[in-house]
Formats: structure tokens, sequence, C-alpha cells
């Protein structure tokens, strides 16, 4: 009698939970224009179309960051008072403010219980962004993208204009009024090193008009296709390939081919393309000469603080190789046959196959390759 063997089945995936949570989230089904939806004209107009979703998209990443902003900012509630994912809105706009940190006249006119444990001098909007360390110095250098900048204008405006939304759970604050925000802040925190930057901003009226202009070019569109896409595309741009419009956005192109094939239209098209490539790569060939002539000028130099930018090594070490002789004396320690001609790679191979550990030695006079490290010079606060 054969015994039948029933493989147990596949344990549960917990991002699969996650998603679910995150796909029932008021954000995840909200179908007013959203503050935080700005990131691209086309996109918008998808969602002010009511386009289909089809590309779910990978949002492991957003996810996490969504766990950790929300731990994050009820802590600072708790602890600070802060007024936190409070929502604003219009006829146009709807948006989730991370944090609104009053004045103390403002804070004055809420009840006692509301009040922040110590007010702001100014009326202040933060935007709270988690960003991955493989972004984290661009981001330490060059602050908030003007997608970033817009969303967080956009909640400002709409505070200064309309006031808090009228809903349950913050009509005290609805009863405000408009509020005189002075201020916007970036608060950002690295998902793997919890390290945190904050940049402020003073309020300004024109770049506000500005970000409402945006909207108001969106809003006038006929049809999503009439507007412009702000990125690059699938392929090229995480954000396109976690949009969830991006199949009806970039389609068209041949099977095989990438989707940024459906731009060119004519040999006019190729020839602004080409164009476009001849002075790019000239740009990359100077960048990379002077590259290169800054990193040989400074192989002798020390790590350290250098004007606003801190240098690092790293590499240099000694480099490993298969020690052969190691390796015949295992083979023969494990009754295995030797090659009469060594094949480096085969017993390797064998090795590995037997669960044993491949013998390795430092390589006589050989280093690894030292790289440079260069990044934004830390000040000590």
């Amino acid at each position: 009698m054969t015994a039948t063997t029933t493989s147990a089945p596949a344990p549960l995936s917990i991002w699969d939970a996650a998603r679910a949570a995150d796909a029932r989230r008021p954000r995840s089904v909200q179908t007013q224009l959203g503050a935080s939806d700005t990131i691209c004209a086309r996109r918008a107009g998808y969602i002010l179309a009511g386009a289909e979703r089809t590309n779910p998209g990978d949002k492991r990443a957003a996810i996490l960051g969504t766990y950790i902003h929300q731990g994050l900012l009820e802590d600072a509630r708790r602890e600070y008072g802060w007024l936190v994912e409070r929502t604003v809105t219009d006829a146009t706009l709807r948006g989730h403010v991370d944090v609104v940190q009053l004045d103390a006249a403002t804070a004055a006119r809420l009840p006692k219980r509301h009040r922040p444990v110590r007010p702001a001098d100014v009326v202040t909007v933060e935007d709270v962004k988690t960003k991955s360390s493989r972004v984290w110095d661009r981001v330490v250098r060059y602050g908030p993208t003007a997608a970033e900048m817009r969303q967080v204008l956009l909640y400002a405006d709409l505070l200064r204009t309309v006031g808090f939304a009228d809903m349950p759970g913050q009509r005290y604050l609805h009863r405000l009024g408009p509020v005189d925000v002075q201020r916007i802040r970036f608060r950002f925190v690295c998902r793997d090193t919890g390290e945190e930057h904050v940049q402020e901003f003073a309020f300004d009226e024109w770049l506000a008009t500005e970000a409402r202009w945006w909207v108001d070019r969106v809003l006038e569109a006929d049809s999503p296709e009439e507007l412009r896409r702000d990125h690059e595309g699938p392929g090229l741009s995480v954000i396109c390939d976690n949009c969830p419009f991006v199949q009806a956005c970039w389609a068209g192109a041949a099977p095989g081919r990438p989707a940024q094939t459906i731009l060119v239209h004519d040999d006019e098209d190729r020839a602004r393309a080409l164009a476009d490539y001849v002075r790019a790569h000239e740009r990359f060939r100077e960048a990379k000469r002077v590259k290169e002539l800054a990193r040989a000028m400074l192989d002798d130099s020390p790590e350290g603080n250098y004007g606003e930018n801190h240098l690092g090594w790293s590499g240099g070490n000694d480099k490993e190789e298969t020690d052969v002789a190691a390796m015949v004396e295992e083979f023969e320690n494990a009754d295995l046959t030797v090659p009469m001609v060594p094949d480096t790679d085969a017993m390797v191979a064998i090795l590995r196959r037997a669960g044993m550990v491949v013998p390795r030695r430092k390589a006589a006079g050989q280093k690894t390759a030292r790289t440079i490290k260069v990044t934004r010079a830390r000040t000590r606060s």
C-alpha cells in the first residue's frame, strides 16, 4: 500500500492582511481629489474621471511608512497635544493634515482639554514624510520635491480660506473658522535608521496661488489624456510603476517594447529625442570627467567634514579566493573523489551540495576596490 503524502498549506502572508486593511482605509476609497494626489496632473485627471484602478502596485514600503507615520503622530498627540490627522476640504479638494500646531492666541479659543502643551510661536502646518536610506542624502540636501511642497501649500491654503472641515470629532476646530497659517514644516524620518530631518518655510501666498492654479488646470481638462505626464513612465519612475492608472496612461506600446515608445510619432519626435540624448551624453561625459578628477584628488584625503560635505571611505579590504589545497584536503577527509585536474567551480558546487563550507583565503597582494562616499556634513545641534 502506497502512503499518500499531503503538503501543508502555505502559511498566510501577513502582507495580504496589510493590503486588505490598506484598501479599506478612507484615503484609499476617497473619490474626491486629495491634496496628496497632486503628484501628477494626468493621475489627478484619472481620479476626477473615476477611471478604473487596474494596477495594485507594490505598496509594502508605503504601508510600512503609514504604520510608522501613524505611530509617531499618535505619540506626538498624546505627549504634546498636537492636532494630528485633521481633515480640510472645500468644493474641490480634500486632505488630511498630519500636524497643525496652533499659536497661543488661536489655542486660547479652544476648550482647555484641546489646547497644546506648548503653543507654537505661529500657526504651523507640518507634513511627516518617511524616506528610505537610498534617497536620504538627497532629501537632506534638497528638501521636499515640488509635488510635496504643492501638497502642503494646499493644506495650508485650505486652512487659511476655509478652516477645518465640519465633521464629527473636529467640530470644535471648525468653529475657529479660517486659520492664519504662517509657516509650513516638513519632518522627514528615515525608515531604515530613524534619523529625523526638519525643514521649515514661511507660508508664501504666491506659491499657494500657483498650487491652486495647478489644480484648476486639472479641473478644466475635458479628459485625463489632455493633461501632461509629470513622470518618466514605467520602468523609469517608481511613481509610475506603482500608479493605479499606469496601463491606461501608457497604453499602446508594442509587446516587449518600452512604454515610452508611444511618445514618438514621427521623425521630428525622433530628432528631438536624439538631440536630447546627445546633449545628455555630453553633460554626462563632462560630469564624469569632473568626478574622476575630484576622485583622484581626494584619494589621499582622510575622512571628515569639508565644507558642506562629509568625506568617507569604504572598501580597501583584502580580497578572498578559493583555497584549492585546503579544498583537496576537505575532499579527502570526506572520501570524495578529487578531480585529476582540479575544477574549482565544480569542486565548489560539490562541497555546497554536501553542506560543507568552501575554504577561502586572502588573495595575495589584492584588495577590493576602494570607493568614495560623499554625504552632507552633519552639523552639531
